[in-house]
């Protein structure tokens, strides 16, 4: 179960610190491998290893964590407090604020017109069948006219 804010954050301040993976793994002295599966989610680091992390980018273990950041401080500072969600398929760790939480309730309790506007304007896909919760609800494909040669 990984928590996708310290995923984001272990990316996005190793690149504004202009490092490699093989760079810090090594200032932190495990291997390439071991800090890219934290970047990507598929191991969580040691409480040891997090605070080493915490220390050199001179941030608290709550920032880390829980605000998005970037080398120059932490995003959006004023948005708080964060609370947790999960991401169902995979269950991952995400925190929201309370406008975040806000904005997904209302997004649930939205019409489906509502919804894909919503997604146009936040550029995301196209709904698909398993976004609408209910694959009944898909327009049914008109028949085509045929033309039946003699």
């Amino acid at each position: 179960m990984s928590n996708i804010q310290l995923i984001e954050n272990l990316r996005r301040l190793r690149a504004d610190s202009n490092l490699t993976q093989q760079q810090l793994s090594k200032k932190l002295n495990i291997s390439r491998q071991a800090y890219s599966n934290y970047e990507t989610g598929l191991r969580v680091p040691d409480l040891c290893t997090v605070i080493l992390l915490a220390d050199f980018y001179h941030v608290t273990l709550d920032q880390l964590i829980l605000q998005p950041l970037s080398g120059k401080g932490v995003i959006n500072e004023s948005h708080g407090p964060y609370y947790p969600g999960m991401v169902i398929e995979s269950a991952d760790t995400i925190y929201l604020s309370r406008e975040e939480t806000e904005l997904l309730t209302h997004y649930r309790s939205a019409s489906q017109d509502d919804r894909r506007l919503v997604k146009k304007v936040l550029g995301l896909p196209e709904e698909t069948p398993a976004d609408s919760g209910n694959s009944s609800r898909q327009k049914k494909k008109k028949p085509k006219n045929e033309v039946i040669k003699k």
